[in-house]
């Protein structure tokens, strides 16, 4: 009876420590709820019971990653509000400069660029989230 006591719990133990991987130092866990496309999903509003949020703009596009019955369980929810949980870098969603719409923001650029200076987008506007897990959430999704 003892060695099945200890079996239960050993087992509980170990799932715990699957379903709550330990954060890197330069990662943080958040919780946004939002709408998927593919493997897009752009945050929604923020609500007052979003604590783990962060500081996440309503609509940035996040690319997520994640384990395949994690991606596929979400894929089969999209056009539904969702409520993700997964890890982020640090300072990868604060964005710089004015927002004007669409996902377009003016920065500052390069004072007195000489000829042939080009400015690129590159991939620093995109986030990027490793999901860990997902539920349904409150509201719709509208496109």
């Amino acid at each position: 009876m003892r060695a099945i006591t200890l079996a239960v719990v050993a087992l509980s133990v170990a799932s715990l420590a699957a379903q709550e991987k330990p954060v890197p130092k330069d990662s943080m866990r958040v919780t946004v709820s939002g709408c998927t496309r593919g493997a897009v999903f752009t945050a929604g509003p923020r609500t007052e019971d979003q604590i783990g949020r962060a500081d996440i703009p309503e609509g940035m596009h996040l690319r997520m990653n994640g384990q395949k019955k994690v991606m596929t369980d979400i894929k089969t929810h999209e056009g539904q509000t969702v409520r993700i949980t997964g890890l982020m870098k640090k300072g990868q969603y604060n964005q710089q400069g004015i927002p004007v719409g669409g996902g377009v923001r003016i920065t500052p650029g390069i004072a007195n660029g000489g000829a042939g200076t080009r400015v690129s987008a590159g991939t620093d506007a995109v986030g990027y989230i490793d999901v860990e897990s997902w539920q349904p959430a409150a509201g719709s999704c509208t496109r």
